[in-house]
């Protein structure tokens, strides 16, 4: 706004707020003895300074002209020309402070299976390579590495103030020292890789002794520390931590297989959800932990005694970077030592790097194989008891692991011949039954009630039973469903090639396609197409023979639409998944086709099984317990319905 246009009362207001700052301005300027005053502690504090400098440059640690070091209390540390980063060090790392520069070492310990790469820096194992292994794309297979993995160790000490202060001392920030050397080991053999995390006064230690077996997936692990007694606060905590690699073709797969399982003391094996993010406090002591993979797998065991349950933690987070996609889950653990504050404390472990093959973990025998999946329930009971004994028995031919699939699903539909043979016959009867059933229907079809009680009369006269055909069905299910499971967590598949597929574990691709289809993917699978062609002829061949069955109507045409719509369903839903199950399931679709044709053309005449029926109506059947109450609720409620209608 220009001057011209403010009123008489703007500019009375303008006048009093520069009045009222002259005012303010006078009233807090500073009198001339603050202004000496302050002039004169800015130039103390200057020269204070400038002496502080100049007492304390940067000087290093002369640990030989130390004083002895005391690890309970800090206090008495000291150092004969100290500085600021020294005291920085001895805050941090107290009695190691020795240990902690140096220069980085790496040792490999190596035999007939895997290559384990030992740092001196936190003594841990910074990567490991199974050298019987490749992975989808033939690079070597390599477990975990030094930049996406952690192993660490908390000591709790006393502070550096005394009383009841507290200092973490972690292990993979200091330099352990060691008299080894790298070595290859192979058959019985066994050799060892001690590394020891001295304190300043080369009088206590911790220790970690890696023994690695020539033919063995274990590395054995002893953790020792000696001369602390009465000085550590709380039992050790040892923290692991590692990003999973993607060693197979297919991210979707690897994330539904890959997560943590521990079990506890003397009780069954558990695992984190196969979510995004899950963490669980353990409520119990444990015997192992394991980070698994789709098929391999990290696991650490206590040998003797179990881990202690205090701050114990297992923890699984899913990689979200969709565009590089090099790891597929943050897996973390930290496990409590045990501890008893003596002067010699010695822990044994074991580590178990290796492939997730029944017989490698079974052999262990501390339950290791529970982690591999094969359903639950009633599902995992196939698997263990009927499936994986019959496919161990055909591997052990030698041969082609798509034959073995092949006879594997021979001997199942063998198995389950009487099955689909009683559905058939249930089927057939039901066929040659329809004109009589067509005709009650059309009798009664204003009489609900009545149609339902003499269609039951029919039945029971003919000895005819219509659940026939579904009970079978039913028994066969977990068979079907159990199959499912075991494929995909069945390691002798992977990088196993049969026909067109290289490896029956991922998906068999013919075709890549430029673009992405939701809910199918970029690439065409032909055995997962093949299968769902052989479920088109099975469904039109199943409804063929079900077509007596008495369905009518809207139910029958939503039946129908559903059979039909499984192939299209099943094409989507297996297209990414193992090729080695949409070949089982194509071989099952064409072996039951075949048998049902063989069922009609020789084993079932459908005018001598009509005669046959009619024959029954002529026997006098007793009605079972069942059928006579459910006769007579039937009965009673056709009573009630008519009474209703004469009201």
């Amino acid at each position: 706004m220009s001057a011209k246009g403010l009123d008489k009362n703007s500019i009375i207001g303008l006048v009093l707020i520069g009045a009222i700052l002259l005012v303010f301005t006078y009233l807090t300027q500073p009198t001339a003895e603050e202004l000496a005053a302050k002039k004169q502690k800015e130039a103390t504090e200057k020269a204070k300074t400038e002496q502080l400098v100049s007492e304390n440059k940067p000087q290093p640690i002369d640990i030989a002209n130390a004083t002895e070091l005391s690890i309970a209390n800090d206090s008495n540390i000291f150092v004969a020309k100290d500085s600021l980063q020294d005291l920085q060090l001895l805050a941090d790392f107290g009695p190691f402070v020795a240990a902690a520069n140096g220069e980085e070492q790496t040792f490999t310990i190596e035999n007939e299976h895997l290559i384990a790469t030992i740092s001196n820096k936190g003594g841990r194992i910074t990567s490991v390579e199974l050298k019987e292994f490749v992975t989808y794309d033939s690079l070597p297979l390599i477990l975990f590495n030094k930049d996406s993995s952690r192993f660490n160790v908390e000591l709790a000490i006393p502070g550096s103030t005394g009383g009841n202060s507290l200092r973490i001392i972690n292990t993979e920030n200091l330099f352990f020292e060691t008299s080894n050397s790298s070595f290859q080991v192979n058959g019985a053999d066994e050799n060892t890789l001690s590394l020891k995390l001295l304190t300043t006064d080369r009088k206590s230690y911790v220790e970690y002794i890696y023994k690695l077996k020539g033919n063995s997936y274990l590395v054995d692990f002893d953790f020792n520390i000696v001369g602390f007694e009465n000085v550590l606060l709380e039992a050790p905590l040892l923290k692991w931590e590692m990003f999973t690699p993607s060693q197979e073709k297919t991210i979707k797969n690897q994330e539904m297989a890959s997560t943590t399982y521990y079990k506890y003391n003397k009780d069954e094996v558990d695992y984190i959800g196969y979510g995004s993010y899950e963490k669980e406090e353990l409520i119990a002591a444990i015997d192992w932990v394991m980070f698994k993979q789709q098929y391999f797998n990290s696991a650490l065991i206590a040998k003797d005694i179990p881990f202690e349950r205090p701050n114990s933690f297992v923890e699984t987070v899913q990689i979200k970077d969709e565009v590089n996609r090099n790891y597929i889950k943050q897996m973390r653990t930290g496990i409590t030592i045990p501890f008893n504050n003596t002067n010699n404390e010695k822990f044994a472990m074991q580590f178990y790097f290796g492939p997730n093959r029944i017989e490698n973990l079974k052999e262990i025998g501390i339950g290791l194989d529970k982690s591999i999946d094969y359903g639950w329930g009633i599902f995992g009971w196939v698997n263990h008891l009927i499936v994986r004994p019959v496919f161990n028995f055909l591997m052990g031919f030698n041969m082609s692991v798509g034959i073995v699939i092949l006879l594997l699903t021979i001997i199942i539909k063998m198995l389950l011949f009487p099955i689909t043979w009683k559905t058939y016959l249930s089927s057939a009867k039901m066929k040659v039954l329809k004109p009589e059933i067509t005709e009650l229907t059309e009798k009664y079809k204003n009489d609900a009630m009545k149609k339902q009680q003499e269609t039951m009369a029919l039945y029971r006269k003919t000895g005819v039973n219509p659940l026939a055909g579904c009970i079978p069905m039913l028994i066969q299910m977990p068979i079907l469903f159990a199959l499912f499971r075991f494929f995909p967590a069945t390691f002798d598949l992977r990088q196993k090639s049969f026909l067109w597929a290289e490896d029956l574990s991922s998906y068999d691709s013919i075709l890549e396609l430029p673009f992405d289809i939701p809910f199918y993917g970029a690439h065409v699978s032909l055995f997962t197409l093949l299968m769902a062609i052989s479920m088109i002829f099975y469904t039109k061949a199943n409804s063929q023979m079900t077509a007596g069955a008495g369905m009518e109507g809207a139910m029958a045409a939503q039946m129908k639409i559903m059979m039909y719509l499984m192939p299209v369903m099943m094409l989507f839903f297996f297209n990414s998944y193992a090729s080695g199950l949409s070949y089982y399931y194509l071989i099952a679709n064409m072996i039951t086709i075949g048998q049902q044709a063989a069922i009609k053309k020789w084993f079932i005449n459908e005018d001598k099984l009509l005669a046959k029926i009619q024959e029954n109506k002529t026997k006098v059947r007793k009605k079972s317990g069942f059928g006579a109450k459910l006769e007579a609720r039937m009965k009673e409620a056709q009573k009630l319905q008519q009474q209703r209608k004469k009201k």
